[in-house]
């Protein structure tokens, strides 16, 4: 539409409290994952699996930005910063986040997420799910870092796993 402002990410996630005084900000589980499931098997139906993918880790790694700069303390050591984050994820009930094992030469990082909102009670599978965590983890380490990371799930309650497992690794640049 001609003339219509293009509203930014930043402002769709403007939240007044005022607005919800009965219901609060709080939503189920459930209606996380409707919005989730539906986008996508909609993406998946009109553009195929890998897009769908694709779109997700990308709107995962814009929130993880987001939330990365807007919501926790960038300049503090590695340690300090992945106890806000786990402080931070359970807050908002997102899930329960472990570090298992950093690798500082290489800085790899595996880690897990329980109770994840993604898919924690999900019948088996077959297939991980966590794409959009994948790049919300992305995200919020390629921020805290300055280097470009990816993330990706390698166990997960889709696979018959309890815990989501992530292998988190720094881009090789050429």
């Amino acid at each position: 539409m001609a003339g219509r402002k293009k509203i930014s990410f930043e402002e769709y996630l403007q939240y007044d409290e005022q607005s919800r005084e009965n219901l609060g900000e709080e939503l189920p589980v459930l209606v996380y994952r409707m919005l989730e499931y539906s986008l996508r098997e909609e993406l998946c139906n009109r553009f195929g699996k890998e897009t769908q993918i694709d779109v997700f880790r990308n709107a995962g790694r814009m929130t993880g930005e987001f939330f990365a700069k807007k919501m926790l303390n960038l300049d503090q050591p590695l340690d300090q910063f992945v106890s806000e984050l786990q402080e931070k994820l359970e807050e908002l009930k997102i899930g329960v986040l472990r570090i298992e094992e950093v690798d500082e030469e290489s800085g790899r990082i595996i880690l897990t997420v329980a109770e994840d909102a993604d898919c924690s009670g999900l019948p088996v599978l077959g297939e991980t799910v966590c794409n959009y965590d994948e790049g919300f983890i992305a995200g919020i380490l390629s921020t805290y870092s300055g280097k470009l990371y990816t993330a990706v799930e390698v166990d997960c309650w889709a696979t018959g796993d309890r815990v989501c497992r992530f292998h988190a690794d720094v881009e090789e640049t050429e």
